[in-house]
């Protein structure tokens, strides 16, 4: 009981802070300021190294916070941050368990969903250790498989374990669009979803938000009728006085995404449409060079908004806009900003007891 009573105690289950007395905000304690940093970028307690630093009391300088930050994005506990973060925000991070897909109509797919998972992981420790820009999310031409994987994709790999592959673009998908974990997850039991797929497009990556779907919208059926493409169905669903508005901004970017089936593979279909605000495009690749150059900040500023996010573990706020406006206006590469994080006073101070008690 003891022991019990031990492990459920807040003290042991969150993360502790001293605040400083009355409203106005102080810096942490170098202990704890390192704790922050451990759990941002390793989901776990400081190592040997940054709780030396701490002991040391300079912690507090942010060229030394800095330089810690830069080191431990080189280590391999990083794809902490890769799962935690990463997989989280694209929505995947459940996809190595996800087991609503139809067997009958996939029967691959549970064999294939943890190299799925897997693939993403591997991208973002790529992102973070290699110091790539985020922009790369969108229109990198590389991507890791290993050989289930690659037989998915109709790639041609020599080996079985997990590679680096070049060219992807060539191979008709590159970045988050052609993971077969977003596409799988954004997609139905048995067939596509233009819905799905848009709605995670416009809210999840672009930080766009739509209403919330009115009360009686007809269900559709899970499978699609023999005289229907997935397509039509939706078309045909989206008609609907009651749906047609926020269809208009969302199933475009589905139905640009209708050359991948439920599992992601790919497939023969009709991708041509015209997004919301009249940009024609036919396919993925398409749709990636819009959202990289035509809805870049929009992107950029949803990513900076949900790192930062994580790494306060807690929502954005209005005060936090100066510095989400420098991350978007920097030169977007990972580590400048993780760096602008750490070396922020959002990171590195607490708000005071009176202010915390308001809230």
């Amino acid at each position: 009981m003891l022991l019990a009573r031990v492990l459920v105690a807040p003290a042991f289950i969150y993360r502790g802070e001293k605040a400083a007395p009355g409203a106005k905000a102080a810096p942490v304690s170098d202990r704890e300021l390192a704790t922050r940093l451990s759990y941002f970028l390793w989901s776990s307690g400081p190592d040997d190294e940054l709780s030396q630093v701490a002991s040391t009391g300079n912690l507090d300088d942010p060229t030394v916070l800095a330089a810690q930050a830069k080191r431990m994005l080189k280590d391999a506990k990083i794809r902490r941050l890769a799962t935690e973060f990463g997989c989280q925000w694209l929505h995947v991070r459940d996809v190595g368990t996800l087991d609503e897909k139809s067997e009958r109509h996939f029967p691959s797919f549970i064999s294939l969903r943890s190299d799925m998972q897997e693939e993403v992981v591997r991208f973002f420790i790529d992102l973070f250790q290699n110091d790539r820009s985020v922009l790369s999310l969108l229109n990198a031409d590389h991507t890791f498989v290993n050989a289930s994987l690659a037989k998915h994709y109709e790639l041609d790999v020599k080996g079985d374990g997990w590679q680096r592959f070049e060219g992807i673009q060539s191979k008709g998908r590159g970045g988050i669009l052609g993971f077969a974990a977003t596409l799988a997850k954004q997609s139905g039991a048995s067939r596509t979803s233009a819905i799905l797929r848009g709605t995670w497009l416009s809210e999840v990556i672009l930080g766009d938000k739509l209403p919330i779907p009115p009360k009686g919208v007809p269900i559709l059926p899970e499978e699609t009728p023999a005289n229907l493409s997935e397509r039509q169905l939706i078309e045909r669903h989206s008609r609907d006085e009651n749906c047609a508005g926020c269809h208009r901004r969302i199933d475009p970017f589905g139905f640009a995404l209708e050359g991948f089936d439920a599992i992601g593979r790919a497939r023969k279909a009709d991708t041509k449409t015209v997004l919301p605000d009249g940009t024609s495009v036919d396919g993925l690749s398409d749709l990636r060079d819009y959202l990289t150059n035509k809805r870049g900040d929009d992107f950029l500023r949803q990513f900076c908004r949900k790192l930062l996010g994580y790494a306060l573990g807690r929502s954005v706020q209005l005060s936090d806009r100066p510095l989400i406006d420098s991350m978007v206006r920097s030169d977007h590469r990972i580590g400048t900003l993780i760096d602008l994080i750490v070396r922020s006073p959002q990171f590195r101070e607490v708000r005071g007891k009176d202010t915390m008690a308001q809230h």
